[in-house]
């Protein structure tokens, strides 16, 4: 009797070992066969506020199925935010204005290197990153407008040139605090050295109209208001002022013409606007897609017609407009360099009195 109960307890314990088993296994097997989700969003942080802009994330969003939400900013807001965020940020991609603004985002180390055989195709090697760390979606040229009824094109030649007396009280352009003309003074010190550099820039403030205030359109706005003659701004800013829905300001780029400094010499300054994948993407290769969507031919053309900003994807033609103002030769400097000099330049300025 004892023998048949304890054969049969054997034979019980025997059966549930084995279900034990098989249930394990199936659950082993079920995890092990089960891919990582597709991920179909993109978290983007740009300092872009554009409408263009919006519309190209939509058609992106349509032609993907890859959300693009986006979180809008100020740049240095953007920056600090990423590296207060830590590991635990949700930005993939950070896009922004100046090569200034992205080399400070490398330097910070809050950018990865990225790999992509389409981006090296469709943007020059000038306008990305030597580390592959970010790359150049757009390019405005900074230039010299002029008041048509007070200065004749011929009179003009060079940014040295501002710096001369008959330019005295007649030259605007805006603070010493904006990356734009951080930039500009960091390419004249890869191009001619710092002491030049701090010549250019202590000469030009000997001729200032007045001490800086306001953005780029408000120096062609003084212009036509009798402040100045010649003022230095970004072409996009002038497309603006021509296509604005204010007939004011309409009449303000109407009044003006533009001119492309150092043709016979160093070539004008020229910037972009670019994107970094942030170190710690969590949708790396949603980012990646990104950037080679809005360095596409199509995105580019759209860029340029609807912001007046000039393609940086050289199988692009510039807009009407923009080849109205016509052909130049560009600074022949890569632009990490703007990033680098920038300290040099804001010494500079502090040197000089350029507020």
């Amino acid at each position: 009797m004892k023998k048949a109960f304890y054969l049969v307890l054997a034979l019980l314990l025997l059966v549930l070992s084995a279900c034990g088993s098989n249930a394990a296994s199936e659950k082993t097997s079920g995890t092990a066969s089960e891919e990582p989700k597709e991920s179909k969003e993109v978290n983007l942080y740009t300092a872009r506020h554009y409408d263009v802009d919006d519309e190209l994330y939509k058609k992106f969003e349509e032609e993907t199925g890859i959300k693009v939400n986006l979180i809008k900013g100020e740049a240095d807001e953007l920056l600090e935010r990423i590296k207060r965020e830590g590991d635990g940020t949700e930005a993939d991609l950070f896009l922004t204005a100046d090569a200034g603004r992205l080399f400070r985002a490398k330097d910070d180390g809050l950018l990865q290197a990225v790999s992509s055989d389409l981006l090296n195709e469709q943007i020059p090697e000038n306008f990305r990153d030597t580390d592959q760390m970010w790359y150049g979606l757009t390019k405005r040229a900074r230039v010299i407008v002029y008041n048509k009824e007070t200065v004749k094109p011929e009179e003009l030649s060079t940014y040295e040139d501002l710096t001369e007396d008959k330019w005295n009280g007649r030259v605007l352009i805006r603070g010493s605090d904006n990356v734009y003309n951080q930039s500009l003074l960091a390419s004249f010190i890869e191009i001619d050295g710092e002491e030049k550099a701090k010549e250019w820039a202590a000469g030009l403030v000997k001729n200032f109209a007045r001490d800086p205030e306001g953005g780029d359109r408000d120096q062609a706005k003084a212009i036509m208001a009798g402040v100045g003659d010649v003022a230095i701004m970004n072409t996009y800013y002038f497309g603006q002022l021509l296509n604005s829905e204010d007939p004011e300001e309409v009449k303000v780029a109407e009044g003006l013409g533009v001119f492309f400094p150092n043709q016979e010499t160093t070539g004008t300054h020229v910037n972009v606007s670019g994107a970094g994948v942030v170190k710690t993407a969590k949708n790396k290769e949603n980012a990646i897609k990104l950037l080679e969507f809005l360095s596409a031919p199509e995105a580019q053309g759209t860029f340029a017609e609807a912001n007046y900003e000039y393609p940086v994807n050289a199988s692009v033609e510039p807009t009407e407009l923009l080849a109205s103002w016509g052909e130049f030769k560009e600074q022949d400097i890569p632009l990490s360099v703007l990033g680098e000099n920038n300290a040099k330049s804001i010494l500079i300025f502090n040197e000089v009195g350029w507020k």
